[in-house]
């Protein structure tokens, strides 16, 4: 075979050589993508906010945040009374996970089941101490979050006795951008003004 007539048969080979190492990679993230879901049992040994336990299960202990559901911060109105909601419901009691994601601070996000089959995430939204995290919560099972946190709403159950409750996510963005421009030159040269002043 002629060199020119390699050269033309080169590009259709690796062409398909290509295509099929993407068929062949793509079938097995698919796989992956459906494959089962991890659970496990362990004990709660701390509750960090309404939203986010510590779990003990063999010789691990990893924090897990709640899937989808957004709790008050510990600082915001009703942030106390579902941290105390989920302290009482599970703290030092067996608890079921199934992780659904891992979050970008390497947490595993799931569902929480305890005592015969309640569930903690749904819980919390029942009793108007948490918002459905619509951005992330994706599973049928959060159309039955969606229906009963306007239930909550509208009986005004726990933080929607508030006016104008505040998202969580909205006060975290808040206190996130205060903390960038607190620290600007204009603030800094104020402070420094204020304290010479004084001298």
């Amino acid at each position: 075979m002629k060199g020119e007539d390699r050269r033309f048969l080169a590009g259709p080979v690796l062409a398909g050589f290509v295509l099929a190492f993407l068929l062949v990679a793509g079938q097995g993230a698919l796989a992956g993508a459906a494959g089962p879901r991890e659970e496990f049992e362990g004990q709660v040994v701390g509750i960090a906010d309404g939203d986010t336990i510590t779990v003990r299960h063999g010789q691990t202990t990893e924090r897990v945040r709640l899937y989808g559901v957004d709790c008050p911060e510990r600082s915001q109105a009703f942030g106390q009374a579902a941290r105390k909601f989920t302290s009482k419901a599970v703290f030092r009691q067996t608890v079921r996970v199934t992780v659904e994601d891992v979050d970008r601070y390497g947490r595993s996000v799931g569902l929480v089941e305890y005592g015969s089959g309640r569930l903690l995430n749904l819980e919390l939204v029942q009793a108007g101490l948490a918002w459905v995290y619509v951005h992330y919560c994706r599973l049928p099972l959060c159309e039955e979050f969606k229906a009963e946190e306007a239930q909550a709403r509208a009986a005004r159950r726990g933080l929607w006795a508030d006016p104008a409750p505040v998202p969580p996510w909205e006060f975290r963005r808040k206190e996130r951008q205060e903390a960038g421009t607190a620290n600007t030159p204009s603030k800094v040269l104020r402070h420094l003004w204020r304290v010479l002043s004084r001298r």
